[in-house]
């Protein structure tokens, strides 16, 4: 009888649209998602920069490869779907391989999330709220309340603050924000043609399963480098399926407590795109697994039609004892920040 009255008592997914200037953001409370993003270009004309779909139903059925959700309770890959903690094994889900990917089978993208508060006026803001209960997700410690806050925080500027507090057991957390982006127009075709630039100076290389080696690789000179801005695809085809690599950010100029993780400049429309975190990596991901998923107005998204920025934790840190930590017990809070700020400069200015 109490599960039916839980079940009942669920939120239900829902739409919401965020206005300043001429940034148009909407989002949903299901996997605290932005499903569209509209930004001007050199010429003051919007297109919408995400992927994504019209409705809510393709991101519930399973259609949607983590599009501009919020990844959790761990995001990225975790060895084998286990790791120890207090001298006591935890089995997860595995569902990527022989590795547990994104919190599992239901991760925080495939849940309801609570809706605190939507406020309006000079910096509209919404809050998303999600309690993760102890052993969710097939085998996550701990009771854990998370939530999630989009802000219109400046000219063409937004940001994101994710927080989660351990209520009663230590456990691991790292949360993503796994929007593809595309500054031509979610659908104008492909990313190659972007360049960016990363501030991070190694990588975590991995192994045969995407699962890093523990080691930190300096990039200098190959095709990894993008600490200098270059054209994503003048380097792909020598990187195997292409990028989706961790970046340690160790390299970036700091501002207000983030550092300035990436650089994404769309030369067709001037569309620039900078972003600052406060999370120690980035997985530069270029859509290597889309494959013509049928998205917004029917648009056919492709190998390559978008890149992820996912600012993170270094994936399964919870089983390199040399990465930076993920666990957070109680009396502590996470705290992830990113803010994405929109500009338009061309690349002779």
């Amino acid at each position: 009888m109490a599960e039916h009255l839980e079940l009942q008592q669920q939120p239900e997914p829902q739409a919401f649209e965020l206005q300043k200037g001429d940034l148009r953001l909407k989002l949903t409370n299901w996997g605290a998602t932005i499903t569209s993003l509209q930004v001007p270009d050199a010429n003051g004309n919007l297109a919408d920069v995400v992927l994504g779909f019209d409705s809510l139903t393709p991101y519930m059925d399973g259609s949607s490869r983590y599009f501009g959700c919020i990844v959790g309770r761990v995001a990225n890959r975790i060895k084998n779907g286990g790791f120890t903690l207090s001298g006591q094994h935890y089995s997860l889900p595995i569902n990527n391989g022989p590795n547990t990917l994104h919190g599992g089978k239901i991760g925080f993208d495939k849940v309801v999330w609570k809706v605190e508060e939507q406020k309006d006026g000079e910096n509209p803001s919404v809050k998303f709220s999600y309690h993760s209960h102890d052993g969710e997700q097939a085998g996550f410690p701990g009771d854990l309340d998370v939530s999630a806050t989009y802000t219109l925080s400046g000219n063409l500027e937004l940001r994101l603050d994710m927080e989660a507090v351990p209520r009663n057991k230590p456990t691991p957390v790292s949360l993503a924000q796994h929007t593809y982006w595309n500054l031509a127009g979610h659908n104008s075709g492909d990313i190659l043609n972007h360049s960016v630039q990363i501030w991070g100076s190694h990588v975590t290389p991995v192994d045969e399963n995407l699962i890093p080696t523990g080691e930190l690789l300096p990039i200098k000179g190959t095709a990894f480098d993008f600490t200098n801005e270059k054209i994503v695809g003048s380097t792909i085809s020598e990187v195997p399926g292409g990028y989706d690599h961790n970046y340690v950010l160790d390299c970036g100029e700091s501002m207000d407590g983030l550092k300035h993780a990436a650089k994404v400049r769309d030369h067709s429309s001037s569309r620039v795109l900078d972003l600052w975190t406060s999370a120690p990596g980035m997985q530069f991901y270029t859509g290597n697994f889309l494959d013509g998923i049928v998205g917004k107005e029917g648009a056919v998204y492709g190998k390559h039609a978008g890149l992820c920025l996912e600012t993170q934790g270094f994936p399964n840190a919870v089983n390199q004892a040399n990465f930076p930590s993920i666990i957070v017990s109680p009396g502590e809070v996470y705290g992830h920040t990113m803010v994405y700020k929109f500009s338009v400069h061309s690349y002779n200015s």
